[in-house]
């Protein structure tokens, strides 16, 4: 990069905020995905006004720019695979309004989760779309992939709660959508349009949430099975049934065997482990939704059910499932993480497909999964120094993916198109759609400097 450039920019933001060396480059070209491609130049601004003179000036010089939160994303969201410059929003990262009697809060990009949870704690409210991540994630992040999480079926995802952004144009142009009131039909919902837009069309520098009263009773159990169709088949039987769990996930064999192995929870190594919350104001409400679960779970012929006592016992029993990503990334040199998802009334198919390609493809899957929204992980953990397994674990994921469709499923969920699926658009979008999303980012981003190479929406191509 222009050496002139670098200085606007550390006049701009500061030369402390500026980075150019390469072992800085090194660290932001990747992010919790197999991607990598090194930046030009990384700039830590702290103002939506530092943001949109940085916009400007890469407007002008044509320079791409990667916005990015943690980096925690699995589907290369946030790898500057055309250089330039990786805009840092980790330090904009201030809580800066809460207002119960507004049911809102108004945040910067780079507040984590689990930071504004702790927040709103005390105060007896909370953010409800909490992605297996909240530790470390950003709320930009979470608004830019549209996050759902464990919750996703009782309480939505992102795209519920955001009332309205601040976003920087590709210009330079600051604009502000939505409002501060809970309902608003004024003109177009242009919020929306930038919640799930993967940094594309803009770069998000303030965020307007709805929050949420936090329930104030919780019940656990886990139930256990010998088949995996007899999970799935308990899965649609509760949503068919009306009740509501606020949680319900599944953890299959392969992830419970590596459970095992890393901790000492001696799991039962059974085909599926379903793992169900719900909760309420009432403890006798949430009690009574269990029951009705427990139930079903028996009617499916569950091997065993265990409900928690205690908030201690919950909270084990919840560890299994949190641990699962950390101890599946154990396994082997390398884990994919998708998140293929479904119709709810077939889970029991997309299980039976995710184990055909693992039997085809003589691969590894573990899986766990939101299942009460039709949300699936398979894991990919293989190792990637052997090319053969490589190109096996490649074709897999085509397969998966073309197969989801087939059921009426989509690409994503949660994680985001990004770099992995950007190939794969077609298989879900008409060639009509495709050209919308193509000129709306025209009309936004004419340079195609915003997070170019996402999403298979570029519209002027080197």
């Amino acid at each position: 990069m222009k050496t002139e450039l670098i200085d606007f920019l550390e006049k701009t933001v500061g030369k402390a905020n500026v980075t150019t060396r390469l072992i800085d480059m090194i660290s932001y070209a990747s992010d919790a995905s197999e991607f990598s491609h090194r930046p030009e130049a990384a700039v830590c601004p702290t103002s939506a006004g530092q943001v949109a003179a940085i916009m400007e000036m890469a407007c002008r010089e044509h320079i791409p720019v990667t916005p990015r939160g943690a980096g925690t994303s699995v589907s290369g969201l946030t790898v500057p695979v055309r250089g330039g410059i990786v805009l840092d929003l980790l330090r904009m990262n201030k809580i800066l309004k809460i207002s119960p009697a507004d049911r809102l809060a108004v945040v910067q990009p780079g507040v984590v989760y689990g930071d504004l949870d702790r927040a709103l704690r005390p105060l007896g409210f909370s953010f409800p779309p909490e992605p297996a991540s909240g530790k470390v994630a950003t709320l930009g992040g979470n608004v830019a992939t549209n996050a759902g999480g464990v919750k996703g079926a009782k309480y939505g995802t992102t795209r519920n709660y955001v009332l309205g952004l601040e976003v920087v144009l590709s210009d330079g142009q600051i604009l502000r959508t939505g409002s501060n009131t809970l309902k608003c039909v004024s003109g177009l919902d242009l919020t929306r349009l930038f919640v799930g837009s993967e940094g594309v069309l803009g770069v998000i520098t303030e965020i307007t949430l709805r929050i949420d009263p936090r329930p104030a009773a919780a019940s656990t159990a886990m139930a256990t099975f010998e088949s995996f169709g007899d999970a799935g088949r308990a899965v649609a039987a509760i949503m068919e049934s009306g009740a509501v769990p606020s949680v319900l996930e599944v953890v299959d064999r392969n992830c419970i065997k590596a459970i095992n192995q890393n901790t000492d929870m001696d799991l039962p190594e059974v085909a599926a482990i379903l793992l169900v919350e719900t909760d309420g104001s009432t403890r006798t409400e949430t009690e009574s939704q269990m029951a009705k679960i427990i139930r079903l779970f028996e009617h499916n012929n569950a091997s065993g059910v265990r409900m928690a006592q205690t908030d201690e016992e919950a909270e084990a029993l919840w560890a299994a499932r949190k641990s699962a990503y950390p101890v599946i990334a154990r396994l082997n040199n390398t884990v994919i993480s998708e998140d293929t998802t479904v119709p709810i009334s077939k889970v029991v198919d997309m299980l039976a497909v995710i184990a055909d390609i693992a039997e085809k493809y003589d691969i590894t899957l573990a899986t766990v999964g939101h299942v009460a929204d039709g949300n699936l992980h398979p894991h990919f953990t293989y190792d990637c120094t052997d090319s053969e397994v490589s190109r096996r674990v490649t074709e897999a994921r085509a397969e998966l993916y073309r197969r989801a469709i087939e059921l009426g499923g989509t690409l994503t969920g949660e994680h985001g198109i990004g770099l992995g699926k950007a190939a794969f658009m077609h298989l879900e979008h008409s060639e009509t759609a495709l050209g919308v999303m193509r000129k709306i980012k025209q009309v936004l981003d004419p340079k195609n400097i915003l997070n170019p190479g996402k999403m298979d929406l570029d519209v002027c191509r080197d």
